[in-house]
């Protein structure tokens, strides 16, 4: 059962005075009416929201939004991730984990054993997720990922899996000569209960061109999300900014996936994912900044009417800056995120994990509510 949203009075009633200034300065006013008065916004809208320096405000008319569908409450949960191997045929420019073959140095894949070993050791842990992402590995079967499936949930069957990305589900439908729905239906059946919204990049040929030009395309992302939602199950959706993209390419990425989320309503939370550039291709190029990655979970909140969450990823953007996105439309911190290694490959300095008491109080320092949750955002407890 959800809490019910704990409400707080916002000055001026809806947005303060200060805020409403800086909105009028900027030009956007219009706009914050139309979102106050609970219209959609469009692409030019979004566009206007990315371009303009009136953050603080951007961030403010965000926060009513949040705290319209979600009061205080601040969502997470107790969470492992295992990647099972970073041997991957695809090319990512941007990605400091994968390795290209089996033997290259620092590549490896782990056995069903040790798989098992990292699931077991968690055994006096309250976990409620596995979370579970690859690369594409020519060198293994297609029962090593079923297996993967039945040996964890014999282990822990009180476990959610959430795995495979698109990328993924894509990949072994090529390799493997299925359909989506077939690979789908498979994987569910051994055992996966809902899918990461990893691989998605940006959506926008031009830039996915340079990004990651050997892996599946948007459309095929697309559909592959479709057809697990077709399926009755739910995923994640996400957008990699901060690289080479323009800002009308992150707001068609955002509307196609808001455009996605009309048609089948499979979409649980948005994940804006902050590019890092060390150990890969891209180190010569600046990170986005802490400013650039509030503005975009604002606008992010703004043009999503129709996904309930946004989420703030900490191990990519830092402790203490989703602690402040909590008031720029924010309202989930993912979890405790045990051996987490993508994003510490890439630079990431960031805590190996946070324990439940470190997140309870991080959100507690914000002002908000701590709500435990398990993958499906059913409620464990309220902290």
């Amino acid at each position: 059962m959800q809490p019910a949203p704990a409400q707080r009075p916002i000055e001026g009633g809806v947005l303060s005075t200060v805020a409403r200034r800086s909105l009028q300065r900027a030009g956007l006013a219009d706009l914050a009416e139309r979102v106050l008065a609970g219209e959609r916004l469009s692409f030019d809208d979004g566009v206007r929201l990315f371009r303009t320096r009136e953050l603080a405000a951007v961030g403010a008319l965000a926060n009513v939004v949040r705290e319209r569908r979600h009061g205080d409450l601040t969502w997470f949960n107790r969470n492992l991730h295992v990647n099972a191997t970073n041997v991957c045929e695809a090319d990512c420019i941007f990605c400091s984990f994968s390795r290209l073959k089996t033997g290259d140095a620092a590549a490896y894949t782990m056995t069903l054993d040790e798989v098992i070993g990292r699931v077991r050791a968690q055994r006096d842990q309250f976990v409620t997720e596995l979370h579970t992402v690859n690369g594409l590995n020519p060198d293994l079967p297609w029962s090593y990922y079923l297996d993967f499936l039945h040996a964890v949930k014999a282990e822990r069957p009180d476990l959610h899996i959430k795995g495979y990305t698109a990328v993924e589900i894509h990949y072994f439908a090529e390799k493997y000569g299925k359909t989506y729905e077939q690979v789908l239906t498979e994987l569910r059946d051994a055992g996966l209960g809902s899918l990461p919204g990893g691989g998605a990049e940006i959506f926008a040929t031009r830039a996915r061109r340079k990004l990651c030009s050997d892996k599946v395309d948007s459309d095929g992302w697309l559909e592959v999300h479709r057809t697990a939602h077709r399926l009755g199950m739910r995923s994640n959706c996400t957008m990699l900014f901060g690289s080479i993209e323009t800002f009308e390419e992150r707001v068609d990425h955002i509307l196609r996936l808001r455009e996605l989320q009309d048609e089948t309503g499979g979409f649980q939370t948005f994940i804006p994912l902050k590019f890092h550039n060390e150990n890969n291709r891209l180190r010569k190029l600046p990170e986005p900044t802490d400013a650039d990655c509030l503005q975009t979970m604002a606008v992010s909140r703004l043009l999503f009417d129709n996904v309930a969450h946004i989420k703030a990823y900490w191990p990519m953007l830092g402790v203490q800056l989703a602690q402040l996105s909590l008031s720029y439309g924010v309202d989930d911190l993912d979890g405790t995120v045990k051996e987490e290694r993508i994003y510490h490959m890439a630079g990431a300095r960031t805590p190996q994990e946070l324990t439940r008491g470190e997140l309870v109080g991080l959100i507690r320092r914000a002002g908000r509510i701590p709500v435990e949750r398990d993958t499906l955002y059913r409620t464990v407890a309220e902290a």
